[in-house]
């Protein structure tokens, strides 16, 4: 089972600052949080450890959005897989 990381786990993980992480999310640089409960979202750790190494191997934006698009995908498969 994949640990969830609150904002603050994800700021530190990125070396972003909150408002940077909303902004990637929009853009499609980051996967979108999971609503964990009526008030709190959360991010796969799996998914955001996937997008540092990324970024670290140098992928350009445009290979991240399409790595995000696959993470996010990925994540439906899995839903319909649970049900």
């Amino acid at each position: 089972m994949t640990q969830m990381l609150r904002i603050a786990a994800v700021i530190a993980a990125t070396g972003n600052k909150r408002w940077a992480v909303y902004r990637n999310v929009r853009a499609g640089l980051l996967p979108p949080p999971v609503k964990i409960g009526q008030r709190s979202s959360a991010w796969p750790q799996n998914e955001i450890e996937q997008i540092t190494a990324a970024r670290i191997a140098g992928l350009s934006d445009d290979e991240i959005m399409a790595l995000v698009t696959k993470l996010t995908a990925d994540r439906k498969k899995a839903v319909k897989h649970a049900i």
